[in-house]
């Protein structure tokens, strides 16, 4: 069997490895028309950080995972192809600001149409809207020259900076196809690809449509859930409750659970924002306008979040960080990730340098030109916007210090040192809720967590 995956990204590299890593005799070649992209995946430096990554490229790549530009040669060659392009919200005409771009989906559907030589099965990997399925199937057919393929559904349910353990070990594989006897051939090929190492009774099998709305809900349940606890932080500030006991006390009743019930100054990430906002264009379109306004609701709960602990740090510094110093510890939307999609930094930085702050930022992972291009876009260089090379430099001089991202190393610094060398009074607003208040206190550290 040959596989081939469109797209060299956060989704298509990683997935493409472990195939490559579960199933020895199945080729795998992941092709991008990104030359750069490619050059990396093919280099001792990998265009994306994930641990355990490396290791895995390094035992496949070469023998029976491959990286590549030749896009078409991949689509003539390959028995399964998988699509695992960028799937953005759209910023122009109908739908703006929540339908998903699905140009890149179209793209790809005519370029396979146009190359293959033989039948093929289609795996939709974007996250794409309910029955684009649908849209990818009539191309093909206006476009098959004889040729029959067939069209499966198989989301992605990676968490960054877990990516690598969730494809090892994963919660369930989802694989939806047609009700036709070639539609279920399909699907079972692909089911025995990843029977592979994934247990049978994991991998879940429906309909085309449940497939592709599946992903949509699982990331809405879990962004409402972080929504939902980010709402309470505030209440928790405002009656001098802590969050985390809330937190704790009602993540014990087992029709809750514990998980994503930490308190913080928003998610961030490629997938939860952009998800929900399409499930509500979806809702709209199909006239459940009260539908789609409750979800609509998770998205507004995390934007005031941001904004509201930015407005907390100007309020505590005297109403006032014109001219100050303010370092920013974390840019990267979570840990373990140099991805920064929709970082609660971003619009931290923003909030900050539109207060007149002197705003320095430190992030173990994302280059200095990354940061600087989601926090100024496209506009003229900002000279109050600098990065700094270690957490300890960034603090020198600081009035306070914003922890934006949980990264270890930010729980293992010298506090004392840190103190030393910051303006005082010294604040520290911990906005993912990792560090020791009390301990900082007692250093003499004015702090701050969220719903503290």
């Amino acid at each position: 069997m040959k596989i081939c995956c469109i797209g060299a990204g956060y989704v298509g590299g990683p997935t493409m490895a472990m195939i490559a890593l579960k199933a020895p005799g199945i080729e795998v070649r992941v092709v991008d028309m990104n030359a750069t992209r490619i050059e990396a995946w093919n280099s001792s430096v990998l265009p994306i950080y994930e641990p355990g990554l490396d290791d895995v490229v390094r035992q496949t790549r070469g023998k029976n995972l491959h990286f590549s530009t030749d896009v078409h040669g991949a689509i003539r060659t390959a028995d399964i192809i998988f699509v695992a392009v960028n799937t953005p919200t759209k910023t122009y005409g109908v739908g703006a600001g929540r339908a998903a771009d699905l140009r890149f989906i179209e793209s790809v559907a005519r370029t396979i149409a146009e190359h293959a030589n033989g039948p093929k099965i289609i795996v939709e990997k974007s996250t794409i809207p309910v029955r684009t399925a649908e849209t990818i199937k009539d191309i093909l057919a206006a476009n098959a020259r004889g040729h029959q393929f067939e069209v499966l559904s198989n989301p992605e349910f990676l968490a960054e900076g877990t990516a690598i353990a969730d494809l090892h070990a994963p919660d369930r594989v989802l694989i939806g196809g047609e009700r036709t006897p070639g539609g279920q051939a399909a699907l079972q090929k692909l089911v025995e690809v990843y029977a592979h190492w994934v247990p049978r009774d994991r991998i879940i099998t429906t309909n085309l449509w449940s497939s592709e709305l599946s992903k949509l809900v699982a990331n809405a349940f879990l962004a409402q859930r972080i929504s939902s606890i980010n709402s309470v932080s505030a209440l928790c500030e405002a009656t001098g409750a802590d969050v985390d006991e809330v937190a704790n006390a009602i993540g014990r009743d087992s029709r809750i659970g514990p998980k994503f019930l930490k308190a913080s100054v928003g998610f961030g990430g490629s997938c939860f924002q952009k998800d929900i906002l399409n499930l509500v264009y979806l809702c709209e379109h199909f006239g459940l306008p009260e539908v789609a306004a409750y979800w609509e609701g998770v998205v507004k709960m995390n934007d005031w979040q941001k904004h509201r602990f930015a407005a907390k740090i100007v309020r505590t510094l005297f109403n006032t960080v014109a001219d100050k110093k303010i370092a920013v510890l974390g840019f990267a939307f979570k840990k373990d990730t140099n991805d920064t999609r929709e970082s609660a930094a971003i619009a931290i930085c923003r909030d900050l340098l539109a207060e007149q702050a002197r705003v320095v930022v430190y992030d173990p992972k994302v280059p200095a030109e990354e940061i600087r291009a989601e926090v100024l876009g496209r506009g003229p260089d900002e000279p109050r916007l600098s990065i700094a090379g270690s957490a300890y430099e960034a603090a020198q001089g600081a009035h306070a210090l914003a922890i934006a991202t949980e990264w270890d190393d930010f729980k293992q610094l010298d506090y004392a040192r840190v103190f030393a060398g910051m303006q005082q009074p010294a604040h520290v607003f911990d906005g993912r809720n990792i560090l020791d208040l009390p301990r900082l206190r007692d250093l003499g550290f004015r702090a701050y967590g969220i719903g503290k």
